[in-house]
């Protein structure tokens, strides 16, 4: 029978090795179950594979009363859900008891959508004469033009980017690769920046292929495109709340209300689930009016 700590490893490893989520998942998923490991301790429950379905409804429940979102219920859940699937898999036991969990209503919150002209007038508050200046705008012109997630971004590489095919490689989630177009607009400040500013610092060995690197030559943090973006907004007056991720959902609505298709914009995106895209389908209600007014029969 094992016990909590080489159940949790081995989920751990298996998540890593044969899912290859990145060291930020793993290290989530192991946060969330580490707290189904204390209150089953506290329960006198010794071994994972002693818990049963009706346990499982306590956690559930005991997590809903300490008060945090639905969202973060449903994710805990979640992660509960694929250990056990893990340990049936593994024959520590026959069935999985959280197959049957019921998950908390979450509903789907939108984030932000920046206009184009918000987008351009941030851009524009970066001084393009300065190194960090053309950096700057390269990289959010390459936010937008290709929705890309900031992980990818700052790990972008100059071999991933076929300049003359007009598109770049992306290496997204569990290190799986697409194709995504990419702007004339974004492909001439990227090579501006690379071969004028770039090219006269001392790269670090590690960061050769980076594409966007810091004064000193080394790779830029998330952390870092926050405080930059967020800058950016505050100096353009844009008073949205916002992330790299509001460029990304920005990209897609942009695209799907100019009429893209919604399995197009899957793929750009990288999402394996066409419903994981469907978020991207918000749409404004004066776009929806117009659209109503164009092509409804009742409308002419």
């Amino acid at each position: 029978m094992i016990n909590w700590e080489d159940a949790l490893l081995g989920f751990l490893a298996h998540l890593k090795l044969e899912k290859s989520l990145s060291e930020n998942s793993v290290s989530a998923y192991k946060r969330d179950l580490e707290k189904l490991k204390n209150w089953s301790l506290n329960q006198s429950i010794q071994f994972p594979t002693r818990i049963d379905k009706k346990q499982l409804q306590d956690f559930s429940a005991f997590i809903a009363d300490t008060g945090v979102k639905p969202t973060t219920q449903s994710r805990i859940l979640s992660g509960v859900r694929a250990f056990f699937r893990y340990l049936a898999l593994e024959d520590f036991i026959e069935q999985s008891p959280a197959d049957f969990l019921v998950f908390p209503q979450t509903g789907r919150k939108l984030p932000s959508v920046l206009t184009p002209d918000e987008i351009d007038a941030m851009i524009a508050t970066f001084d393009r004469t300065t190194l960090e200046g053309e950096r700057n705008v390269a990289m959010f012109e390459t936010l937008y033009s290709c929705g890309l997630r900031v992980s990818e971004l700052v790990n972008l590489g100059l071999t991933q980017i076929h300049r003359n095919e007009g598109y770049v490689q992306v290496i997204g989630k569990g290190n799986k690769e697409r194709l995504v177009p990419i702007s004339e607009r974004a492909l001439k400040h990227i090579f501006l920046y690379v071969d004028y500013f770039r090219s006269t610092l001392e790269i670090d060995p590690k960061h050769r292929n980076t594409v966007f690197v810091s004064a000193k030559g080394k790779g830029l943090s998330r952390q870092m495109i926050f405080f930059l973006l967020r800058k950016a907004a505050m100096e353009a007056g844009v008073k949205k709340v916002i992330s790299p991720h509001t460029f990304r959902h920005s990209f897609a609505t942009h695209l799907v209300e100019a009429g893209a298709d919604l399995r197009a914009v899957q793929e750009m995106l990288g999402h394996e689930s066409i419903t994981t895209t469907e978020i991207y389908t918000h749409l404004d209600r004066s776009y929806l009016a117009k659209t109503l007014e164009q092509f409804h029969p009742r409308s002419k």
